[in-house]
Protein backbone atom coordinates (compact mmCIF):
# COMPACT_ATOMS: atom_id res chain seq x y z
CA UNK A 1 0.00 0.00 0.00
CA UNK A 2 1.46 3.07 -1.02
CA UNK A 3 2.15 5.76 1.88
CA UNK A 4 1.23 9.39 2.01
CA UNK A 5 4.16 10.59 1.07
CA UNK A 6 4.09 8.12 -2.26
CA UNK A 7 0.66 9.31 -3.02
CA UNK A 8 1.85 13.28 -2.44
CA UNK A 9 4.92 12.08 -5.15
CA UNK A 10 2.63 10.39 -7.14
CA UNK A 11 0.21 13.29 -7.22
CA UNK A 12 2.94 15.62 -8.05
CA UNK A 13 4.19 13.67 -10.72
CA UNK A 14 0.67 13.50 -12.71
CA UNK A 15 0.32 16.90 -11.97
CA UNK A 16 3.88 17.61 -13.72
CA UNK A 17 3.20 14.98 -16.56
CA UNK A 18 -0.92 16.45 -17.68
CA UNK A 19 1.05 19.98 -17.72
CA UNK A 20 3.44 19.06 -20.33
CA UNK A 21 2.79 19.47 -24.04
CA UNK A 22 4.60 16.45 -25.56
CA UNK A 23 4.28 13.39 -24.05
CA UNK A 24 5.17 9.45 -25.13
CA UNK A 25 1.71 8.13 -23.71
CA UNK A 26 -1.83 9.23 -22.09
CA UNK A 27 -2.81 6.02 -20.07
CA UNK A 28 -5.84 5.68 -17.94
CA UNK A 29 -4.39 4.32 -14.81
CA UNK A 30 -3.40 7.93 -15.00
CA UNK A 31 -6.25 9.54 -15.16
CA UNK A 32 -8.83 10.95 -12.04
CA UNK A 33 -11.35 8.98 -11.09
CA UNK A 34 -14.25 11.13 -12.58
CA UNK A 35 -12.28 10.49 -16.16
CA UNK A 36 -11.93 7.24 -15.78
CA UNK A 37 -15.33 6.59 -15.08
CA UNK A 38 -17.31 8.94 -17.60
CA UNK A 39 -14.77 7.28 -20.56
CA UNK A 40 -15.92 3.51 -18.97
CA UNK A 41 -19.59 5.14 -19.19
CA UNK A 42 -19.38 6.72 -22.76
CA UNK A 43 -17.05 3.65 -24.37
CA UNK A 44 -19.24 0.90 -22.64
CA UNK A 45 -21.91 0.48 -25.30
CA UNK A 46 -19.88 0.09 -27.66
CA UNK A 47 -18.74 -3.38 -26.99
CA UNK A 48 -21.50 -4.57 -24.43
CA UNK A 49 -25.29 -3.95 -24.30
CA UNK A 50 -26.06 -1.25 -22.09
CA UNK A 51 -29.76 -2.84 -21.10
CA UNK A 52 -27.93 -6.37 -20.37
CA UNK A 53 -28.07 -6.94 -16.29
CA UNK A 54 -24.91 -6.99 -14.40
CA UNK A 55 -22.84 -9.92 -13.88
CA UNK A 56 -23.34 -12.16 -10.46
CA UNK A 57 -20.25 -14.35 -9.62
CA UNK A 58 -19.70 -14.26 -13.83
CA UNK A 59 -22.07 -14.54 -16.17
CA UNK A 60 -22.88 -11.48 -18.50
CA UNK A 61 -20.17 -9.09 -19.36
CA UNK A 62 -17.70 -11.37 -17.71
CA UNK A 63 -18.95 -14.33 -19.76
CA UNK A 64 -18.45 -12.36 -23.17
CA UNK A 65 -15.15 -11.51 -22.11
CA UNK A 66 -14.24 -15.22 -21.44
CA UNK A 67 -15.49 -15.95 -24.70
CA UNK A 68 -14.44 -13.60 -26.68
CA UNK A 69 -10.59 -14.15 -25.01
CA UNK A 70 -10.91 -17.75 -25.76
CA UNK A 71 -11.66 -17.33 -29.10
CA UNK A 72 -8.66 -14.61 -29.76
CA UNK A 73 -6.27 -16.99 -28.41
CA UNK A 74 -7.48 -20.38 -30.09
CA UNK A 75 -8.32 -21.72 -27.51
CA UNK A 76 -11.27 -24.49 -25.94
CA UNK A 77 -12.36 -22.24 -22.87
CA UNK A 78 -10.79 -19.02 -20.34
CA UNK A 79 -12.08 -18.11 -16.96
CA UNK A 80 -11.61 -14.32 -15.69
CA UNK A 81 -9.60 -13.58 -12.50
CA UNK A 82 -8.61 -10.97 -10.14
CA UNK A 83 -5.32 -10.88 -11.12
CA UNK A 84 -2.55 -12.64 -13.20
CA UNK A 85 -0.52 -13.52 -9.89
CA UNK A 86 -3.82 -15.50 -9.33
CA UNK A 87 -4.36 -16.96 -12.49
CA UNK A 88 -0.72 -18.24 -12.93
CA UNK A 89 -0.91 -19.80 -9.00
CA UNK A 90 -4.00 -21.47 -9.98
CA UNK A 91 -2.91 -22.94 -13.51
CA UNK A 92 0.45 -23.73 -12.39
CA UNK A 93 -1.16 -26.01 -9.52
CA UNK A 94 -3.79 -27.45 -11.83
CA UNK A 95 -0.70 -28.67 -13.74
CA UNK A 96 0.59 -30.32 -11.20
CA UNK A 97 -2.31 -32.04 -9.95
CA UNK A 98 -2.43 -33.34 -13.70
CA UNK A 99 1.10 -34.28 -14.94
CA UNK A 100 1.57 -35.66 -10.59
CA UNK A 101 4.96 -33.35 -10.88
CA UNK A 102 5.09 -30.39 -8.94
CA UNK A 103 7.61 -29.01 -9.99
CA UNK A 104 7.93 -25.96 -12.44
CA UNK A 105 10.88 -24.79 -14.63
CA UNK A 106 10.69 -20.93 -14.90
CA UNK A 107 13.44 -18.23 -15.78
CA UNK A 108 15.07 -16.87 -12.31
CA UNK A 109 13.91 -13.10 -13.05
CA UNK A 110 10.31 -14.44 -14.40
CA UNK A 111 7.19 -12.45 -12.37
CA UNK A 112 6.41 -15.82 -9.90
CA UNK A 113 10.44 -16.00 -8.95
CA UNK A 114 10.61 -12.34 -8.30
CA UNK A 115 7.31 -10.21 -7.81
CA UNK A 116 5.13 -12.69 -5.83
CA UNK A 117 6.55 -13.05 -2.52
CA UNK A 118 7.68 -16.94 -2.89
CA UNK A 119 3.72 -17.62 -3.62
CA UNK A 120 4.30 -20.53 -5.88
CA UNK A 121 6.09 -22.40 -3.00
CA UNK A 122 4.61 -20.90 0.09
CA UNK A 123 0.68 -21.25 -0.85
CA UNK A 124 0.56 -23.22 -3.98
CA UNK A 125 3.34 -25.58 -2.71
CA UNK A 126 5.11 -25.76 -5.83
CA UNK A 127 9.13 -26.32 -6.34
CA UNK A 128 10.65 -24.43 -9.02
CA UNK A 129 13.86 -25.10 -10.93
CA UNK A 130 15.79 -22.90 -13.33
CA UNK A 131 16.98 -24.24 -16.76
CA UNK A 132 19.20 -21.01 -17.16
CA UNK A 133 20.06 -17.64 -15.64
CA UNK A 134 20.95 -16.10 -18.83
CA UNK A 135 19.55 -12.91 -19.22
CA UNK A 136 17.17 -14.72 -22.38
CA UNK A 137 14.17 -17.59 -21.85
CA UNK A 138 16.04 -20.90 -21.96
CA UNK A 139 16.37 -22.65 -25.15
CA UNK A 140 15.88 -26.22 -26.43
CA UNK A 141 19.38 -27.35 -25.56
CA UNK A 142 18.81 -26.64 -21.89
CA UNK A 143 15.79 -27.71 -21.10
CA UNK A 144 16.74 -30.99 -22.83
CA UNK A 145 19.72 -31.37 -20.78
CA UNK A 146 17.94 -30.15 -17.97
CA UNK A 147 19.10 -32.45 -15.41
CA UNK A 148 16.20 -33.08 -12.88
CA UNK A 149 12.46 -33.93 -13.90
CA UNK A 150 9.36 -30.87 -13.96
CA UNK A 151 6.12 -31.40 -14.76
CA UNK A 152 5.27 -27.95 -16.41
CA UNK A 153 7.95 -25.70 -17.99
CA UNK A 154 6.62 -21.58 -17.55
CA UNK A 155 7.76 -19.22 -19.94
CA UNK A 156 7.39 -15.22 -19.84
CA UNK A 157 6.76 -13.38 -23.20
CA UNK A 158 8.19 -11.21 -23.24
CA UNK A 159 10.70 -11.84 -20.29
CA UNK A 160 9.84 -8.79 -18.54
CA UNK A 161 12.94 -8.20 -16.11
CA UNK A 162 15.52 -9.66 -18.75
CA UNK A 163 14.69 -6.63 -20.58
CA UNK A 164 11.59 -7.67 -22.58
CA UNK A 165 13.49 -10.36 -24.78
CA UNK A 166 11.73 -12.29 -26.89
CA UNK A 167 13.37 -15.50 -28.66
CA UNK A 168 12.45 -16.35 -32.20
CA UNK A 169 9.56 -17.95 -33.41
CA UNK A 170 11.96 -21.07 -34.41
CA UNK A 171 13.68 -20.76 -31.05
CA UNK A 172 10.24 -20.69 -29.15
CA UNK A 173 8.87 -23.59 -30.72
CA UNK A 174 12.20 -25.62 -30.28
CA UNK A 175 11.76 -24.94 -26.46
CA UNK A 176 8.37 -25.83 -26.54
CA UNK A 177 9.27 -29.24 -28.43
CA UNK A 178 11.97 -29.72 -26.34
CA UNK A 179 9.33 -29.45 -23.16
CA UNK A 180 6.85 -32.03 -25.03
CA UNK A 181 10.04 -34.58 -25.73
CA UNK A 182 10.28 -34.67 -21.53
CA UNK A 183 6.52 -34.73 -21.10
CA UNK A 184 6.40 -31.69 -19.78
CA UNK A 185 3.73 -29.25 -20.42
CA UNK A 186 3.78 -25.58 -21.28
CA UNK A 187 2.45 -22.77 -19.96
CA UNK A 188 2.90 -19.31 -21.31
CA UNK A 189 2.57 -15.95 -19.23
CA UNK A 190 1.37 -13.90 -22.02
CA UNK A 191 0.99 -10.84 -19.48
CA UNK A 192 2.20 -8.79 -22.53
CA UNK A 193 1.63 -11.37 -25.03
CA UNK A 194 -0.84 -8.96 -26.77
CA UNK A 195 2.05 -7.17 -27.96
CA UNK A 196 4.19 -9.89 -28.66
CA UNK A 197 2.70 -10.64 -32.59
CA UNK A 198 4.66 -7.96 -34.70
CA UNK A 199 7.85 -9.72 -33.48
CA UNK A 200 7.10 -13.31 -34.09
CA UNK A 201 5.13 -12.56 -37.29
CA UNK A 202 2.44 -14.93 -36.17
CA UNK A 203 -1.47 -14.33 -35.47
CA UNK A 204 -2.08 -14.42 -31.19
CA UNK A 205 -4.19 -17.74 -31.95
CA UNK A 206 -0.99 -18.93 -33.12
CA UNK A 207 1.35 -18.21 -30.48
CA UNK A 208 -0.60 -19.01 -27.92
CA UNK A 209 -1.56 -22.68 -29.61
CA UNK A 210 1.92 -23.43 -28.82
CA UNK A 211 1.33 -23.86 -25.42
CA UNK A 212 -1.28 -26.06 -22.85
CA UNK A 213 -2.68 -22.79 -20.88
CA UNK A 214 -1.95 -19.30 -21.43
CA UNK A 215 -2.76 -16.23 -18.60
CA UNK A 216 -3.20 -12.73 -20.50
CA UNK A 217 -3.25 -9.32 -18.91
CA UNK A 218 -5.75 -6.75 -19.24
CA UNK A 219 -4.33 -3.42 -17.98
CA UNK A 220 -0.91 -4.03 -18.63
CA UNK A 221 -1.09 -3.31 -22.49
CA UNK A 222 -5.01 -2.94 -23.36
CA UNK A 223 -5.72 0.18 -20.45
CA UNK A 224 -8.29 -2.32 -18.60
CA UNK A 225 -9.32 -1.32 -15.21
CA UNK A 226 -7.49 -5.24 -13.75
CA UNK A 227 -8.12 -8.62 -14.42
CA UNK A 228 -6.86 -11.38 -16.31
CA UNK A 229 -7.45 -14.62 -18.21
CA UNK A 230 -6.22 -18.01 -17.88
CA UNK A 231 -6.89 -19.71 -20.92
CA UNK A 232 -6.68 -23.46 -22.31
CA UNK A 233 -8.94 -26.88 -22.75
CA UNK A 234 -11.96 -26.29 -21.05
CA UNK A 235 -11.32 -29.38 -18.45
CA UNK A 236 -7.96 -27.18 -17.31
CA UNK A 237 -10.55 -24.12 -17.16
CA UNK A 238 -13.38 -26.19 -15.36
CA UNK A 239 -11.09 -27.11 -12.49
CA UNK A 240 -9.33 -23.08 -12.95
CA UNK A 241 -12.41 -22.06 -11.70
CA UNK A 242 -13.11 -24.30 -8.50
CA UNK A 243 -9.21 -22.95 -7.40
CA UNK A 244 -10.18 -19.12 -8.31
CA UNK A 245 -12.78 -20.18 -5.78
CA UNK A 246 -10.64 -21.41 -3.29
CA UNK A 247 -8.08 -18.71 -3.79
CA UNK A 248 -10.87 -15.61 -3.14
CA UNK A 249 -11.47 -14.80 -6.48
CA UNK A 250 -15.12 -15.43 -7.11
CA UNK A 251 -16.01 -11.89 -6.94
CA UNK A 252 -19.40 -10.76 -6.55
CA UNK A 253 -19.36 -8.42 -9.38
CA UNK A 254 -16.79 -7.28 -11.94
CA UNK A 255 -18.60 -6.00 -14.78
CA UNK A 256 -16.30 -2.49 -14.69
CA UNK A 257 -13.09 -4.76 -14.83
CA UNK A 258 -14.76 -7.09 -17.51
CA UNK A 259 -16.27 -3.76 -19.56
CA UNK A 260 -13.09 -2.14 -20.05
CA UNK A 261 -11.38 -5.12 -20.78
CA UNK A 262 -13.84 -5.80 -23.87
CA UNK A 263 -13.11 -1.67 -25.01
CA UNK A 264 -9.44 -3.06 -24.98
CA UNK A 265 -9.60 -5.68 -26.73
CA UNK A 266 -11.65 -3.61 -29.67
CA UNK A 267 -9.71 -0.39 -29.40
CA UNK A 268 -6.52 -0.91 -27.98
CA UNK A 269 -5.59 -4.26 -29.44
CA UNK A 270 -5.49 -3.88 -33.02
CA UNK A 271 -3.68 -0.60 -32.34
CA UNK A 272 -0.74 -2.32 -30.58
CA UNK A 273 1.40 -3.30 -33.77
CA UNK A 274 1.79 0.35 -34.65
CA UNK A 275 2.45 1.08 -30.94
CA UNK A 276 5.64 -1.28 -31.41
CA UNK A 277 6.65 0.07 -34.81
CA UNK A 278 7.08 3.56 -32.67
CA UNK A 279 8.75 2.05 -29.92
CA UNK A 280 11.61 0.45 -32.34
CA UNK A 281 11.92 4.44 -33.22
CA UNK A 282 11.68 5.37 -29.73
CA UNK A 283 14.26 3.07 -28.75
CA UNK A 284 16.56 3.25 -31.64
CA UNK A 285 16.68 7.71 -31.10
CA UNK A 286 17.47 6.52 -27.44
CA UNK A 287 20.37 4.67 -28.06
CA UNK A 288 21.69 7.14 -30.57
CA UNK A 289 21.51 9.95 -28.35
CA UNK A 290 22.76 8.58 -25.20
CA UNK A 291 26.03 7.25 -27.06
CA UNK A 292 26.56 10.73 -28.85
CA UNK A 293 26.13 12.30 -24.91
CA UNK A 294 28.26 9.64 -23.56
CA UNK A 295 25.67 9.61 -20.55
CA UNK A 296 25.73 6.09 -19.32
CA UNK A 297 22.48 4.09 -19.10
CA UNK A 298 20.25 3.50 -15.86
CA UNK A 299 17.59 0.78 -15.66
CA UNK A 300 13.91 2.58 -16.33
CA UNK A 301 11.17 1.33 -14.43
CA UNK A 302 12.84 -0.73 -11.27
CA UNK A 303 14.26 -4.29 -11.76
CA UNK A 304 17.59 -5.79 -13.54
CA UNK A 305 17.75 -4.97 -17.23
CA UNK A 306 13.90 -3.29 -17.12
CA UNK A 307 14.69 -0.87 -20.12
CA UNK A 308 15.98 -3.73 -22.84
CA UNK A 309 18.54 -0.18 -23.13
CA UNK A 310 22.33 -0.31 -24.40
CA UNK A 311 23.33 -0.59 -20.48
CA UNK A 312 25.26 -2.58 -18.36
CA UNK A 313 23.51 -6.05 -17.10
CA UNK A 314 23.92 -7.27 -13.76
CA UNK A 315 27.77 -8.74 -14.00
CA UNK A 316 28.62 -6.44 -16.47
CA UNK A 317 27.05 -8.00 -19.71
CA UNK A 318 25.41 -5.62 -22.04
CA UNK A 319 21.53 -4.94 -22.57
CA UNK A 320 19.35 -6.53 -25.17
CA UNK A 321 19.58 -3.71 -27.81
CA UNK A 322 23.44 -3.21 -26.81
CA UNK A 323 23.36 -7.34 -28.11
CA UNK A 324 20.92 -7.47 -30.78
CA UNK A 325 20.57 -3.87 -31.92
CA UNK A 326 16.95 -2.55 -32.50
CA UNK A 327 16.21 -4.55 -35.13
CA UNK A 328 18.18 -7.64 -34.35
CA UNK A 329 16.55 -10.75 -31.75
CA UNK A 330 16.10 -8.13 -29.06
CA UNK A 331 13.57 -6.39 -31.18
CA UNK A 332 10.97 -7.41 -29.03
CA UNK A 333 12.58 -6.24 -25.43
CA UNK A 334 10.97 -3.14 -25.74
CA UNK A 335 10.30 -0.91 -22.60
CA UNK A 336 6.49 -0.89 -21.22
CA UNK A 337 4.56 -0.52 -24.53
CA UNK A 338 1.90 1.97 -23.09
CA UNK A 339 4.47 4.11 -22.55
CA UNK A 340 5.91 4.39 -26.31
CA UNK A 341 2.29 5.30 -27.80
CA UNK A 342 1.32 8.04 -30.03
CA UNK A 343 0.01 10.94 -27.89
CA UNK A 344 -4.13 10.97 -28.66
CA UNK A 345 -5.40 13.88 -28.92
Amino acid sequence: MATMDEQEQRRRRLTAWRGARRVLARVGADATLGERLAALAADAPSVHDPDDWTDVYGGGVVADLERRTAHLLGMEAAAFFPTGTMAQQVALRCWAGRTGNATVALHPLSHPEVHEGGALGVVSGLRTVRPTSEPRLPDAEEIREFPEPFGTLMLELPLRDAGFVLPSWEELTAVVDAARERDAVVHFDGARLWECGPHFGRELSEIAGLADSVYVSFYKSLDGLSGAVLAGPSTLVEEARVWRHRYGGQLFQQFPAALSALIGLERELPRLPSYVAHAKVVAGALAEGFAAAGVPWGWWGGGPGFSGAPGPLPGGGPGPLARHGPGGRGSGALPRTPLLKRRRG
